[in-house]
């Protein structure tokens, strides 16, 4: 195999685009339970924002009739993924994939957002 062009090319961030039918409930998750920050914001009404909370950043995008995938969207690592899961089951979210250890190294789970977007969320054992 030859090189690739691309292995010149350094790459930055990529953020994880989350759709969601109601940017006021999104926020309400995302700011008031998870602690993110909203650090932009476009449009009137707004149709798209962007989060960040440590090290993640989510993107938001107003999709009105959006149909949430029956996979998941995005992996987020976390340092306490006992308290993450636990604040997920006390706002009554669907834990999809129960809290467990992973033969791939992690304690993770899986969780539906209030749009049903899938995040997989682990912390390394």
């Amino acid at each position: 195999m030859t090189d690739s062009p691309m292995t010149e090319i350094g790459f930055g961030r990529v953020a994880a685009m989350f759709p969601v039918r109601d940017m006021e409930r999104a926020c309400a998750f995302y700011i008031g339970v998870l602690g993110f920050t909203k650090t932009f914001e476009n449009g009137q009404p707004v149709g798209f924002m962007i989060l960040k909370q440590g090290k993640a950043e989510i993107h938001l995008t107003l999709q009105k009739d959006h149909e949430a995938a029956p996979f998941n969207i995005a992996h987020m690592m976390v340092d306490d993924v006992d308290a993450f899961h636990e604040l997920c089951r006390s706002h009554g979210l669907r834990i999809v994939k129960g809290l467990r250890d992973q033969d791939y190294g992690l304690r993770a789970f899986v969780f539906e957002d209030p749009d049903g977007n899938r995040i997989d969320v682990g912390q390394p054992i």
